[in-house]
């Protein structure tokens, strides 16, 4: 298991552009909405999924997408069919997949020459390392934003065995309070994935990254190290 020091993917604060509006297309399950946010000089594009209770334009979601633009990363965020329609459940893992697939290859004619990640939040990350299970063409690692280990009232390991098949780099930034991934649980999974697999724990951090207000962490800091940690992992991976 490699961890992941923080710090040294920062670059000076600049003002993010404006997301770019697109539309996808999920196979079988018609068009979803997009936005894309392009820095000028992006070293890599991330995909970043949503998680389940809340679409792409979550504030977590635009937040993290604003600071990764200022670290250099782009970033191509979508909406799962479900969240497109409204509807409350989420889809089944087989159109989930289906939808990461479509905003990584979107990303791939968009990416300018830059590599391209996927990932997501939760349920995203979650279902985008469902889908490079079995085989996400294009993509060169995954960063997996708390992700979701087990339920919030036991903890176990079924939803990890899909991540033994996954034959990508991959990134897994965590709160210590997270309460749908035991830390010691996680680590353990990210021990045994191997070298290829890195974790970042996020002091006093919960499911959300939300920190309490005895730790004297400002919430804009620990997203700052979020953003950070992710920028500098995708650099360094760059092909």
């Amino acid at each position: 298991m490699a961890r992941t020091p923080a710090g040294a993917g920062r670059t000076a604060s600049v003002t993010p552009r404006a997301a770019e509006a697109l539309t996808l297309d999920v196979p079988g399950a018609g068009p979803v909405s997009a936005m894309l946010r392009r820095p000028a000089r992006a070293h890599a594009l991330l995909v970043l999924a949503h998680g389940a209770g809340a679409g792409m334009r979550h504030p977590f979601m635009e937040a993290v997408s604003a600071g990764l633009a200022r670290c250099g990363v782009a970033t191509l965020r979508f909406q799962f069919p479900y969240m497109e329609a409204g509807r409350r459940r989420p889809d089944p893992a087989p159109v989930a997949a289906r939808a990461v697939q479509a905003a990584v290859a979107a990303a791939r004619r968009r990416a300018r020459g830059v590599p391209v990640f996927a990932g997501g939040k939760s349920f995203g990350g979650r279902m985008t390392s469902t889908a490079a299970a079995g085989g996400l063409e294009g993509a060169a690692g995954l960063v997996l934003l708390g992700f979701p280990l087990h339920s919030a009232d036991r903890v176990d390991r079924a939803r990890a065995r899909h991540l033994f098949d996954v034959r990508l780099p991959m990134l897994f930034v965590q709160g210590s309070r997270d309460r749908m991934a035991d830390l010691s649980a996680m680590a353990a999974v990210v021990e045994e994935l191997g070298s290829g697999a890195s974790l970042h724990v996020v002091e006093q951090g919960d499911h959300g990254f939300a920190v309490p207000r005895r730790s004297g962490r400002d919430p804009r800091d620990v997203l700052e190290e979020v953003c950070d940690v992710v920028a500098q992992w995708v650099r360094l991976r760059r092909v």
